[in-house]
């Protein structure tokens, strides 16, 4: 390997180092500021972003798909109530596909020692034999992100130990994603508006 390759690597492996550092230290600063705690506090966070709030919402619901201790609910919900269903996709969407990459990238860069330091063990081992079968395990791959209440991020994480190629990772995503987003997008917004109303009948 020339100089170069070994230089180039050793940048990447260095911002990588670093931005997940920067992550996971905004993600515990916002689980001490209750931001991934409740609902009303992401909200508020984010309006009070202005303008900046679909960049900060994109770069949170990154932040959600990587790191595994952000429940995924509140920020598609935040999604939905601030931005409405439709935007709220959008944003949604676009930040799951990063985070979603990131992912498959992190695996595929450094292996089986830090996917299993992001799964736990339990689903770990439920998942880890279907990649095996590398072709079994793109259609299952495939079927899984277009259906909902499957671990989509474990099994980005999982894909990127297989030998499936970024450009049909990217398909994958890009085209199966969609549905299962709308699908949560169209159910948060309905449960968000129904509780409004709960709430002020009681009111």
């Amino acid at each position: 390997m020339d100089m170069q390759k070994v230089f180039s690597k050793n940048v990447i492996n260095t911002l990588t180092i670093v931005i997940i550092t920067v992550m996971v230290a905004a993600a515990i600063l916002g689980w001490y500021m209750g931001w991934f705690r409740d609902l009303n506090a992401m909200r508020e966070f984010v309006w009070k972003a202005g303008p900046l709030g679909p960049g900060v919402f994109v770069i949170i619901q990154i932040m959600q798909v990587v790191l595994p201790f952000i429940p995924g609910g509140v920020t598609l919900m935040t999604g939905v109530l601030v931005f409405g269903p439709l935007w709220g996709f959008v944003l949604n969407y676009v930040g799951v596909c990063i985070g979603s990459g990131i992912n498959f990238y992190l695996a595929r860069q450094y292996g089986k020692r830090l996917v299993t330091q992001l799964v736990d063990e339990q689903t770990y081992n439920k998942y880890i034999g279907k990649i095996e079968n590398s072709k079994g395990f793109e259609r299952f791959f495939a079927l899984s992100i277009l259906l909902p209440f499957f671990p989509d991020d474990t099994l980005c994480l999982l894909a990127g130990l297989t030998n499936m190629t970024p450009k049909k990772f990217s398909a994958i995503i890009f085209l199966t994603k969609p549905p299962s987003i709308a699908v949560y997008s169209l159910v948060l917004f309905s449960a968000g508006n129904m509780l409004s109303k709960m709430i002020g009948s009681m009111l």
